[in-house]
C-alpha cells in the first residue's frame, strides 16, 4: 500500500487485461484469428493518453532506468507485429512498480507489465509473449465489445479481499460493500469470454513468430504462472492452487498451457534471448517495495507511514498499491484509509457510510472508544441481512496524528467477526530502527558453476521458508530438471 492518497479509478471500462495471472488462463477450444488489425484511431489515441496517467498512479508508478528501457524496446518491437501502427514510437509501453504479476493494455498503444511479472520470466521471449497478449485484446478490440455489453468484473490486484459474493449474496446491499471495498482496488475491468482471450493468446503467439521469438514461449510464461499460483496456494496455506473463488475472475493458467504449446506446434523455433533478457533484468526490486509497505510472514510492515500489523493465524495478505486484503474462508478484510478531520468516531461513521453506499444507510449499532498499543482507536460493527443469513461489518480505525487515520473494513458471518480480533489488535508503531530495517529483495543473476546444485543456489534465497520451491519456479524448472554449469539463473537476495 503506497502513502499517495486513495483517489477512486476513472478507468473503469478501458482494460483490456489486469491481473495476468488470472486472465491469461481457462481459454480453450477455438477462435477465428484476424489476419489484421485497424489502426489505432484519434479516438483510442485520446482515450489511452486521459487514462494513462491515471492507470500509473493506480499501480505504483512507471518505473525509469536501463530495465525499464528494455522492457519498452521489447514491448515495442513486439506490438509493431499487431499491424495497429507501422511505427515504434505510437505505442507506450510501460515498466509498474508494482508486486503482483500483472499486464494491460487499454486503447491507444498502451501497453504495460509489472515488474514482478518480468521477474518470473525467463527470457526475452517470454516478455514478448506477454505484451503481445495484451497487444491482441487491443487489436481485437476486446474492450470495446465487452463493453458494449455491460459485462464487468471488479479485481483487486492478484487476488485481494472481495467483499461480497459468498458471504454478502447477491442483494443489493451485498452489491454496494463489495463495489464500495473495490474503490481501493488497482483496477476495474471488464471480463473477457474465453473465445477472447484464447483470440489473444493465438494473437501473441503470431506476433512473437513474426518477430523471430520461439513461439513456444507463451506456454512456458504460462506454465511458470500455472507453478506460482501453485506454490503461492502452498505458501499462504491453502489447500488448492487457485485463488478462492470469490476473488478469482478466471481459472488457473494451468489450463491454457497444452492449448499455446499446440497452436506454436508447426511454426519455426525462434529465439529467445534469454542470457540478454536475464542480464538486463539483473537488480531488479523483487516482492513488496518499502515505499509500498512489505508483507513478512504474517505481518504487514509500512517502514514510512511506521506502522506494523499481523494476520490471524489461517488468513494470508496481498498488498497492492491502494490496500492491504487479509483473507481467509471466515472472513475478509482491508486495511486502508479515508479522508480524517480530527474526530474517530465521525471517520467510523464515514466509513460506514461509504459501504452502504447512496441506496441504503449502513450504520453501526454504536462507535466505540479504545486504546491500541497506545494508539487512539475507535470501532463499530453493523449486521446486515442479505436475504438468506446475516454478516457483521466491522469498521475498526486508528488515529496516528492529528490529520491521519487508517482504518480495517471487514466482513464475516454473523458473530464470527471475533476472529479479527487479533489483526485489530496487533497494531502498533514502529520505531525508526524498525523502519529501517526494511531492506527490499532484489534479483541478483548468477552463473552456475561446476559443482552448484539446486538446493546450494537455492539455500541463498532471502525467504526463511520454501526456498527451494521459489528457486525451481523462478527459474521456470520443472519435474526433476537441473542446473547446468554456464547456465544463468535468478535468486533473490537482499538489496542494499
Amino acid at each position: 500500500m503506497s502513502r499517495s492518497s486513495f483517489n477512486r479509478s476513472k478507468i473503469t471500462a478501458l482494460a483490456s487485461c489486469a491481473g495476468l495471472a488470472l486472465t491469461l488462463s481457462g481459454c480453450m477450444g477455438t477462435a477465428n484469428i484476424p489476419s489484421a488489425s485497424a489502426p489505432i484511431t484519434q479516438s483510442e489515441a485520446q482515450q489511452g493518453a486521459e487514462y494513462h496517467p491515471q492507470l500509473l498512479s493506480e499501480f505504483g508508478g512507471r518505473m525509469t532506468g536501463p530495465q525499464a528501457n528494455y522492457v519498452e524496446q521489447v514491448g515495442q518491437n513486439i506490438a509493431v507485429e499487431s499491424g495497429l501502427a507501422n511505427a515504434r514510437e505510437s505505442f507506450t509501453v510501460s515498466l509498474l512498480d508494482s508486486s503482483v504479476n500483472n499486464a494491460f493494455a487499454i486503447p491507444g498503444g498502451y501497453v504495460y507489465t509489472t515488474r514482478q511479472l518480468v521477474s518470473l520470466m525467463n527470457n526475452e521471449a517470454e516478455l514478448a509473449a506477454v505484451l503481445g497478449h495484451e497487444v491482441g485484446h487491443v487489436a481485437a478490440r476486446h474492450a470495446q465489445r465487452r463493453q458494449a455489453n455491460a459485462q464487468r468484473n471488479s479485481i483487486l490486484g492478484a487476488g485481494a479481499a472481495i467483499l461480497s459474493g459468498i458471504l454478502l449474496g447477491n442483494n443489493p446491499l451485498g452489491q454496494q460493500l463489495g463495489q464500495a471495498a473495490l474503490q481501493t482496488s488497482q483496477l476495474l475491468t471488464l471480463r473477457f469470454s474465453r473465445s477472447q482471450e484464447l483470440e489473444a493468446d493465438a494473437l501473441g503467439i503470431r506476433y512473437l513468430d513474426t518477430a523471430g521469438y520461439d513461439p513456444r514461449a507463451m506456454s512456458t510464461v504460462l506454465r511458470s504462472l500455472a507453478l506460482q499460483n501453485q506454490l503461492d496456494a502452498q505458501l499462504q496455506g491453502r489447500g488448492d492452487a487457485k485463488l478462492p473463488e470469490w476473488a478469482s475472475t478466471h481459472p488457473d493458467p494451468a489450463s491454457r498451457v497444452q492449448t499455446a504449446l499446440e497452436r506454436a506446434q508447426g511454426l519455426g523455433e525462434g529465439i529467445t534471448n534469454r542470457d540478454t533478457f536475464l542480464t538486463r533484468i539483473d537488480g531488479l526490486t523483487y516482492g513488496d517495495s518499502p515505499s509500498q509497505g512489505v508483507i513478512e510472514g504474517q505481518s504487514f510492515i509500512h517502514p514510512d507511514l511506521r506502522l506494523r500489523f499481523t494476520a490471524p493465524d489461517g488468513y494470508y495478505m496481498v498488498n497492492s498499491t491502494r490496500a492491504v486484503a487479509i483473507n481467509g474462508q471466515t472472513g475478509q478484510a482491508q486495511f486502508t484509509l479515508a479522508q480524517y478531520g480530527g474526530n474517530l468516531e465521525n471517520y467510523v461513521a464515514s466509513v460506514f457510510r461509504s459501504l452502504g453506499g447512496d441506496q441504503q444507510a449502513l450504520t453501526p449499532a454504536s462507535i466505540q472508544r479504545t486504546t491500541v498499543n497506545g494508539l487512539p482507536a475507535a470501532y463499530g460493527t453493523a449486521r446486515v441481512n442479505n436475504g438468506q443469513s446475516q454478516v457483521d461489518v466491522v469498521v475498526f480505525a486508528y488515529e496516528f496524528s492529528n490529520d491521519r487515520a487508517y482504518h480495517f473494513q471487514a466482513i464475516a458471518p454473523a458473530g464470527r467477526a471475533g476472529v479479527f480480533s487479533p489483526l485489530f489488535n496487533s497494531m502498533r508503531r514502529i520505531t525508526q530502527a524498525e523502519a529501517d530495517n526494511i531492506i527490499p529483495r532484489v534479483l541478483d543473476v548468477v552463473t552456475v558453476q561446476p559443482g552448484d546444485t539446486v538446493q546450494r543456489l537455492a539455500s541463498r534465497m532471502a525467504y526463511d521458508t520454501g526456498q527451494i520451491e521459489r528457486f525451481r519456479v523462478l527459474n521456470g524448472l520443472v519435474g526433476d530438471e537441473q542446473l547446468r554449469a554456464g547456465q544463468k539463473v535468478k535468486i533473490v537476495v537482499r538489496g542494499r
